[in-house]
């Protein structure tokens, strides 16, 4: 045990003044860890150096997609219809335009595609090399390469060409306005163009409601009933902090909690206060007492003698899943059931997030946080847009700084702009216990003192993920019923993290599998349940409601509604 002389002025000093260095490095990686990075590529690159037989490898297979690469550029150039010698990853959709299969685009597009492929092989595969740096290494890779992807470029882009040819070059002059106009918004701190047409309280949040309780952490939202008799238990949801509420009340079309309301159910929404620096010390238990238990109190003040159909979304539904455990250690029956909205719980395959979790990145974001009190919302959508770029990223820019058209927004985009801050304190707390130890499903996380344990549930649980999940991969979100003994239905829908969970009756193209494992039924694993479970077309909303509806009393009268401190969506909703 060190002496408290060891703690004298000079080391704290030492230890500040690194904290300090971190954060500004931070600041111009955009919190990546370039330590980590370094290591990562180290550990390929002296791996593929002692291994012979892999380098042997990757130069044959350079030189045969050389081959296959010239013997396709002789039949294209002759104007003959070839099949092409690579196709392009499924989720790549950059080279499906007609275009892009005339000469000579053609040849660039499979020359990259040949290129991309080897570098895949390369950092693959390597043997010796932890997963974890190969996770790393691929991913940068692939970022690298997606910069200089032909797509990205007018000259060896045809579908901009022809849009230059068109419009006599004016796409470009209105790409360079669509580019000003963004860079100004992003230096002045403004939401991006076409976001004022979904104001909250007004075009999306706008199920009507009062705010009966606010605190330093949440205000609770008490939706009004929509029918003469409601099932009495009521519903609370639990969405994550890292953003907005609403994407569970948008539109009047796609709001989950007015679909709840109009089916005769009491609906409890939290709301998260956006940090500031001032709360940089709010902790993971701040948020569960503050939050969860202190709308279970208000709830059961409104609604005595009831159980409550608890849910959460997200990094809701973790801490959601956490209190629920320290309510079944302490006996605390208030819970009828759980559902857990595309959330994890354990964190052993928590998918391409954990690129940017080890020590090193988590020691980076921490000195960054501590220097500022909080996750800044630039640097968490700057991280979630790597895992997609293409997508979010190359793609916007080339229709809108290119091609000089606008994407249209819709209330998701908009509210997905709508980001909150994460406090220093709470994130570096989830991101060591839950992302890097796992301490949840290791009956370390400690509540009040004690740990907790899933097992301890007795509510029956439903569970919901993706099937194009980045966030919360289905498969780690089916793991829940490994770590519990209770019934558990699952329910795996159409779609990504968001727009799969607002997923409202008439939404084209969503479909679903979903089935029930008796508390004392053996487990199957992720695979054979996605193999063996029947797809069913529609939304997953009324097979969630039907569930809840059958593990309810019958409709009585709905409770009145609480002291209100204000209107629906609240104060909170609309802060900066």
């Amino acid at each position: 045990m060190k002496r408290d002389e060891d703690f004298d002025a000079p080391a704290l000093m030492a230890l500040e003044t690194d904290r300090m260095a971190h954060a500004y490095a931070a600041r111009a990686t955009a919190g990546l860890s370039p330590a980590a990075l370094a290591l990562a590529f180290g550990d390929w690159a002296m791996h593929l150096a002692a291994a012979p037989g892999k380098q042997t490898e990757l130069a044959r297979k350079a030189a045969r997609k050389w081959l296959r690469y010239v013997n396709y550029l002789g039949r294209a150039a002759q104007g003959s219809a070839c099949p092409d010698c690579i196709e392009p990853l499924p989720q790549d959709s950059r080279f499906r335009g007609e275009a892009w299969h005339a000469w000579p685009f053609n040849a660039v597009q499979q020359g990259f595609l040949l290129w991309q492929q080897w570098w895949w092989n390369a950092t693959t595969g390597v043997r010796g090399v932890s997963p974890h740096h190969e996770d790393m290494v691929t991913f940068t890779v692939r970022q690298m390469l997606d910069i200089w992807s032909p797509s990205n470029f007018p000259w060896s882009n045809p579908e901009v060409l022809r849009a230059a040819w068109r419009q006599g070059g004016l796409n470009f002059a209105a790409g360079a306005e669509n580019f000003l106009e963004d860079w100004r918004r992003s230096v002045l701190g403004e939401p991006p163009v076409g976001t004022d047409a979904f104001a909250p309280g007004r075009d999306v949040a706008a199920t009507p409601g009062k705010v009966v309780m606010r605190n330093r952490v949440a205000e609770l939202i008490q939706y009004a009933p929509a029918t003469a008799q409601v099932h009495p238990e009521p519903i609370l949801i639990v969405p994550a902090w890292i953003m907005k509420y609403y994407v569970l009340d948008l539109s009047r079309h796609n709001s989950l909690v007015k679909f709840l309301v109009e089916r005769g159910h009491t609906v409890f929404m939290l709301s998260w206060k956006n940090p500031t620096p001032q709360d940089r010390d709010l902790t993971m238990d701040h948020y569960r007492r503050l939050g969860v238990m202190a709308a279970l109190d208000v709830i059961g003040r409104i609604a005595p003698e009831r159980k409550v159909h608890a849910a959460g979304y997200c990094l809701g539904g973790t801490l959601l899943a956490i209190a629920a455990a320290a309510m079944a250690r302490d006996g605390d029956e208030r819970l009828a059931t759980i559902s857990l909205l595309a959330a994890q719980v354990d964190f052993e395959e928590a998918g391409e997030l954990t690129l940017f979790i080890d020590d090193s990145q988590v020691s980076l974001l921490e000195d960054m946080m501590a220097a500022q009190g909080y996750l800044d919302t630039r640097q968490m959508a700057g991280a979630f847009q790597l895992l997609r770029s293409n997508d979010l990223l190359w793609s916007k820019r080339v229709k809108e700084y290119l091609m000089g058209a606008r994407a249209s927004m819709t209330d998701l985009m908009a509210w997905n702009a709508d980001a909150t801050r994460m406090p220093y304190a709470m994130h570096s707390e989830y991101l060591r216990r839950l992302f890097l130890r796992n301490d949840l499903t290791a009956g370390r996380y400690e509540v009040d003192g004690r740990p907790v344990a899933l097992a301890d549930l007795r509510a029956p649980l439903f569970a919901v993920g993706t099937t194009h999940d980045h966030v919360a991969p289905w498969r780690s979100v089916y793991k829940a019923e490994l770590h519990t003994h209770v019934d558990t239905t699952f329910l795996l829908t159409s779609g990504g993290h968001n727009a799969g969970i607002v997923s409202e009756p008439g939404h084209k193209g969503r479909s679903y599998q979903v089935a029930t494992r008796g508390r004392d039924a053996p487990h199957l694993d992720a695979e054979a349940w996605l193999a063996q479970t029947p797809r069913r077309d529609g939304s997953w909303w009324p097979e969630w409601q039907g569930w809840l509806a059958a593990r309810s009393a019958a409709p009585a009268a709905p409770p009145a509604m609480g002291a209100a401190l204000g209107e629906a969506p609240g104060e909170y909703v609309m802060q900066r």
